[in-house]
């Protein structure tokens, strides 16, 4: 019986693994791009960014560094499922979710890097640039929620990420600026949440609060009107006032704008098929890859040249409620 069992190990085939490819190799940097949303340049700069994913040992073959990148560009940019995603690196379902969440965790832990609230010259210079939108002043970001789907959660909070339209959501606040970067983020309400309880609570908020910054934030009428965060006039009662909500709704139509580029880049972003927490996790790896895409000129074909241009306005002084800030910046930019 001991010698059949030596014969059968002496006849045993061995195991064969496939060749795991560079696909970036294989393809053209337009086809990379369509596929990953970066182009291979800008590929191999991120993960020269990230820590390094090699594993400590080659049991069972570990998947390349490269490759647990790509599988989460594909994923991230696809919303595909796992076994989707991994068929395309010929790889299990089980092991692509380990690569996606790896990586988009690594991933969401550089966001300080690439999302931070303009300051000092930077803040000048983003003051400037929104004025040449539509002549509002001292403007230094547009705010608003997005809903991003998910599946629906257990547990007694699961009524609490219904939303208005009656599905499951995470409501994300995010404030972008002119160059359709987001500098602000918070992703982990639930869906029922109003996006004026969003910003009260937020560390941006209570930045603002402090004086931290000397400018204004654009918001549409869900939020309450602020001395730094300008709202518009519900029923204008003459044509400054219809003014100002003009220029208002001109400027602050970027944020709305920031929002599909960064879903038809990050199509994984209209549903997310995953525990809120994990959730919040890939959002922070998607806004994070935005802008960074952005810094490097990895801009989709139709953001480009989207803002109209106007002149320059002189800036506006700070100072009073919500309210007289506002009958202020009407009187004296749109009267």
């Amino acid at each position: 019986m001991a010698a059949h069992r030596q014969l059968v190990q002496r006849q045993r085939i061995p195991r064969n693994f496939r060749d795991r490819s560079n696909p970036l190799e294989e393809l053209t940097a337009d086809e990379v791009f369509a596929r990953y949303r970066f182009h291979p340049d800008t590929i191999m700069d991120l993960l020269r960014r990230l820590p390094d994913l090699s594993s400590p040992t080659q049991r069972n073959i570990p998947v390349p560094p490269l490759l647990q990148v790509l599988v989460t560009l594909r994923f991230l940019g696809t919303g595909a499922t796992h076994i989707l995603v991994g068929d395309d690196i010929k790889i299990s379902r089980s092991t692509a979710g380990r690569c996606i969440r790896r990586v988009s965790s690594l991933t969401a832990e550089l966001a300080p890097q690439f999302i931070s609230f303009p300051r000092g010259d930077r803040a000048r210079q983003v003051m400037v640039e929104f004025s040449h939108i539509s002549g509002f002043p001292r403007v230094l970001g547009c705010i608003d929620g997005t809903h991003i789907r998910i599946t629906k959660p257990s547990g007694p909070q699961e009524a609490d990420f219904v939303n208005r339209k009656q599905y499951h959501s995470l409501n994300v606040q995010m404030v972008c600026d002119p160059s359709f970067k987001i500098k602000s983020i918070s992703c982990n309400w639930p869906g029922a949440t109003h996006d004026n309880r969003i910003f009260k609570m937020s560390a941006l908020c209570q930045q603002f609060e402090q004086g931290d910054h000397d400018g204004l934030l654009l918001g549409d009428s869900g939020y309450q009107c602020r001395p730094f965060l300008m709202t518009p006039f519900v029923n204008p009662a003459n044509e400054s006032e219809k003014r100002y909500n003009n220029s208002l709704c001109r400027t602050r139509v970027l944020i709305e704008q920031t929002f599909g580029f960064l879903k038809k880049r990050f199509q994984c972003l209209y549903l997310l098929r995953t525990k809120p927490d994990v959730a919040v996790m890939y959002i922070k790896a998607a806004v994070t890859l935005h802008n960074y895409g952005i810094e490097r000129g990895e801009v989709l074909e139709a953001q480009q040249n989207v803002v109209q241009q106007v002149n320059d306005v002189d800036p506006c002084p700070a100072g009073g409620d919500g309210y007289a800030m506002r009958a202020h910046i009407v009187r004296t930019f749109f009267s």
